[in-house]
């Protein structure tokens, strides 16, 4: 017997629960494709940024590590002072240091004095003069002040031609300043001019009444032997002690 006409198919429908497992797939593709696109820019950026950064970084680098080009180099100069509280310095002053011979002027308020026992020097005016001594002392004073002038009494053969040695040890005008239980001393330093060395330094100590005095001292040798000049005054008269002797120091010479 003829068949009859074979029903329609049922059209094809996908698995159970298909649509909720598309969306997972759907999601891992938005993932992967954004971490293609990630990756993608991240690669763009290397290729169009980063060559010229390492460019510009390796330009700074090179303005900064080449060595810069050195000075012309000349043979240093002297030095001229190197004067310190401990004794070791050395300077060259300036043209009015000591002389053997020759004029020095007097500063206002000092008088020009020519002793008979063979110096010139500047006075503070007013000064009275005393000496010399047993101890070839010659002394000007006024109040609480006295400056003190030796002229040659001690020669550098039994003393030996170093003047910080000489101020530090033998001078016998600091002597109180070694044996006081209170002293102290300061601005220690040594001059040279020519053939001309000399010492100096600040010194304070109690004396033999029981005053604090302050005192300036310079040593010079000249032609072998130690000349000697000083201020002396009260610890609390610093200043006008420093003006009697920067006023007097450098004038002082040799007439016979």
């Amino acid at each position: 017997a003829p068949r009859g006409p074979r029903p329609p198919r049922p059209g094809r429908t996908g698995p159970a629960g298909g649509g909720a497992g598309s969306s997972p797939r759907n999601l891992g593709r938005l993932l992967l494709g954004g971490v293609l696109l990630l990756l993608t820019a991240t690669v763009l950026y290397a290729m169009w940024f980063m060559p010229e950064d390492t460019v510009d970084d390796g330009s700074r680098r090179s303005s900064v590590e080449q060595p810069a080009v050195p000075p012309a180099t000349t043979d240093p100069a002297p030095e001229e002072s190197r004067g310190s509280d401990d004794g070791g310095g050395r300077e060259q002053p300036d043209e009015t240091a000591p002389q053997t011979s020759g004029p020095a002027t007097s500063p206002d308020g000092f008088r020009t004095h020519e002793d008979p026992a063979g110096f010139r020097i500047a006075v503070p005016e007013g000064w009275d003069r005393s000496g010399p001594n047993g101890r070839g002392q010659v002394r000007f004073g006024s109040g609480d002040f006295e400056m003190v002038v030796v002229k040659g009494r001690d020669a550098t053969k039994e003393f030996g031609a170093d003047p910080m040695a000489y101020q530090s040890d033998d001078e016998p005008e600091l002597e109180p300043f070694r044996t006081s239980d209170w002293s102290s001393a300061s601005g220690l330093r040594r001059i040279d001019v020519g053939d001309t060395a000399m010492a100096e330094g600040t010194y304070t100590w109690q004396d033999a009444s029981g005053r604090d005095v302050y005192v300036r001292n310079r040593a010079m040798i000249l032609d072998g032997r130690y000349h000697l000049v000083l201020v002396i005054g009260p610890d609390d008269e610093r200043d006008a002690v420093d003006r009697w002797f920067e006023g007097v120091v450098d004038t002082y010479r040799v007439l016979r």
